[in-house]
């Protein structure tokens, strides 16, 4: 081994014990050169990335709540729709029992008044008995109509 000798006469045992401990795992930095570099931490850039990730969390729980929000949205005017040509179906004129899950055809005549009928718009003849057909329909069985096509 080459290099310079330790003169021990020369240390001062007092001065290094001040610059040692009995419980290095407390000091706040690496106590030799083989320890784990102890770095202190950004508190802002922690602070910084756990907010960045907060809000895209919740911004992504958000986005669940609105498309549910939507469906039942959609949910609830089908409903309505369902209930609105129901009302109209029970104020037209039907000429026989409608049974339920049985496919019926909405129209309107020239007076304004609606009928039910079983017969399809391709289906009439020459002769048809009414102006405008507004919506082929289906009898559910809460007796309210089911919308299957409308004429647009």
């Amino acid at each position: 081994m080459t290099g310079k000798k330790i003169d021990v006469e020369k240390l001062d045992l007092d001065l290094m014990k001040e610059k040692t401990t009995e419980n290095p795992g407390t000091l706040p930095y690496a106590h030799h050169a083989g320890s784990a570099l102890i770095k202190p931490e950004d508190k802002g850039k922690i602070t910084g990335r756990a907010v960045a990730a907060m809000h895209s969390q919740t911004d992504m729980q958000m986005a669940q709540i609105y498309e549910q929000m939507k469906l039942l949205a959609d949910q609830a005017k089908k409903i309505q729709a369902r209930v609105e040509v129901s009302e109209r179906i029970y104020q037209a004129s039907i000429a026989f029992e409608p049974l339920i899950n049985h496919r019926y055809f909405l129209y309107q005549k020239s007076d304004g008044t609606d009928f039910m009928s079983m017969i399809a718009p391709e289906e009439w003849g020459r002769k048809k008995e009414w102006a405008n057909f507004v919506a082929e329909v289906k009898l559910l069985a809460d007796h309210t109509w089911e919308i299957l096509r409308e004429n647009s």
